[in-house]
């Protein structure tokens, strides 16, 4: 039988009234702490979405600031004082479309330096009533100058097996490739007749390298092995006078503020730079002459000489020794050689005869290397001949050009000097067939390029470096494309 027994004792009673309150005071704290950290995670979600919608703010009225300047540019292009007179920096106030100001941005403008179109642009914006916050901005405006071709040649053109071009290559003319092209070649022509061959019209850019290209109306293939970023025709022509009409006023400019030199009297000048921003001068008294009676003109070239200074004491008399000029530009109504090294030297240096006359027009003769310490635009040269630029005979086994070279009404060109495999009547056999050429920089032609020809004379490896440097930063007195300021670079200071 089961009996139910009663506990009478009470210290076995249990306080069911205290325990619940101890649960309610922990629970209590609990939730308060958890309450109290969701404030403060709250509160501080908010500041940083109000912090970041001010510096979004700010980062928009320091753009304003750039855009601002840009428009200021197209309207003034020579103004780098924002209408002022004074120097800077600017502050201006920055209102929404409801005329409501929001905040203000200031500007500190570092104009161009000689030669080159870049401007540049610091804009600091602030929110009105926001003190603690800004935005900094660096912008840099350039307008491209026609310096934009590693090549660019005003008639047909061709290049040799052993030519390298890292550059866009354009012609007005036809262009025949035999080289390798590391990036756009272009031509204003749809097909031409290439003069260095019998046979029908081919494409206005080909090959003949491997297998020859088609004939028209044939598909014309890639040829990536040669033309490795593509091959373009017709596209608009260059206007290349654009380039080169400005020979007569970087005379004028000279004569004012540069350098000038008239006629030697005598086959030329020769212009040596040096790295302490000076040049040394020379008379030309002699050239080197004919190695034998029987190197002679096998091509009919226009005016084929040996076109190099003869070793002979008494060849060259000292003019003098100058600095660069301020503005950069040497003219010299005369034939010239050019060789050197600069280092932090901007100029331009020009040869031309007025009024023009064919006869009689110049040309710039570059046996030894002309080099640059900085390769960063810093040292930038332009040489300007009004008929041809020249590789003379006697002439360095690895040569090296870092320029801008054009050749006004002629070619850039080494003349043929004929090679012992060309026959008993040779020219030379020390000079015929030099190691390599380098030009870094870029070239225009009005009539045709050439180092090498197809007997293995000339140098035997070519290569074309385009200079980036160029487009917004050309040698001094280069033309433009436009007056319109276009944003070459933007990065974010603060």
């Amino acid at each position: 039988m089961i009996k139910k027994f009663k506990i009478q004792n009470s210290k076995f009673k249990i306080n069911e009234k205290g325990q619940l309150s101890l649960f309610v005071l922990i629970f209590s704290a609990v939730a308060m702490i958890i309450l109290s950290g969701l404030i403060v995670w709250v509160d501080s979600n908010q500041k940083v979405v109000y912090r970041t919608t001010y510096q979004h703010s700010a980062l928009m009225v320091a753009e304003a600031g750039v855009e601002y300047y840009r428009w200021h540019l197209a309207h003034a292009p020579n103004d780098f004082q924002d209408g002022t007179g004074h120097v800077g920096p600017y502050t201006h106030n920055y209102y929404d479309k409801n005329n409501a100001l929001i905040g203000q941005y200031t500007l500190d403008i570092t104009p161009p330096p000689l030669s080159s179109s870049l401007v540049t642009i610091k804009s600091t914006g602030k929110l009105d009533g926001v003190p603690n916050v800004q935005r900094v901005i660096q912008a840099r405006l350039g307008i491209p100058s026609v310096v934009k071709y590693a090549v660019l040649a005003n008639s047909n053109i061709r290049f040799e097996p052993g030519t390298l071009v890292f550059g866009p290559i354009h012609a007005n003319g036809g262009i025949r490739f035999d080289g390798t092209a590391y990036n756009i070649v272009t031509s204003a022509r749809t097909t031409y007749n290439d003069p260095d061959h019998s046979g029908a019209d081919e494409y206005a850019i080909h090959t003949h390298t491997g297998s020859v290209d088609p004939l028209p109306p044939a598909a014309l293939p890639l040829r990536a092995d040669v033309f490795t970023s593509g091959r373009q025709f017709p596209v608009p022509a260059v206007d290349f006078a654009g380039l080169t009409q400005t020979l007569a006023q970087i005379k004028k400019s000279a004569q004012s503020a540069g350098k000038y030199f008239a006629a030697s009297g005598s086959n030329g000048y020769h212009i040596i730079l040096k790295i302490d921003g000076t040049f040394d001068i020379y008379k030309v008294k002699k050239m080197a002459k004919r190695p034998n009676v029987n190197c002679r003109n096998k091509l009919h070239q226009k005016k084929w000489k040996t076109w190099s200074i003869s070793a002979a004491g008494g060849s060259e008399q000292l003019v003098g020794n100058y600095p660069i000029p301020a503005n950069g530009l040497i003219f010299v109504e005369d034939n010239i050689w050019v060789d050197g090294k600069i280092n932090k030297s901007k100029l331009t240096i020009a040869s031309g005869k007025f009024p023009y006359s064919p006869n009689k027009a110049t040309s710039i003769i570059i046996n030894k290397s002309i080099t640059y310490t900085n390769y960063d635009g810093q040292d930038v040269i332009g040489l300007i001949a009004q008929r041809n630029i020249n590789v003379g005979m006697v002439s360095d086994n690895t040569l090296r050009i870092d320029a801008a070279v054009v050749a006004q009404n002629g070619s850039v060109q080494r003349y043929y000097y004929r090679p012992p495999s060309g026959g008993k009547n040779y020219c030379t056999a020390a000079y015929s067939s030099p190691s390599s050429f380098t030009l870094n920089g870029m070239i225009a032609t009005n009539s045709g390029y050439g180092f090498a020809y197809t007997d293995g004379s000339g140098y035997q490896n070519r290569t074309i470096i385009y200079d980036s440097n160029l487009l917004y930063n050309p040698p001094p007195s280069f033309p433009l494309i436009s007056g319109y300021y276009q944003q070459v670079s933007w990065k974010e200071l603060e």
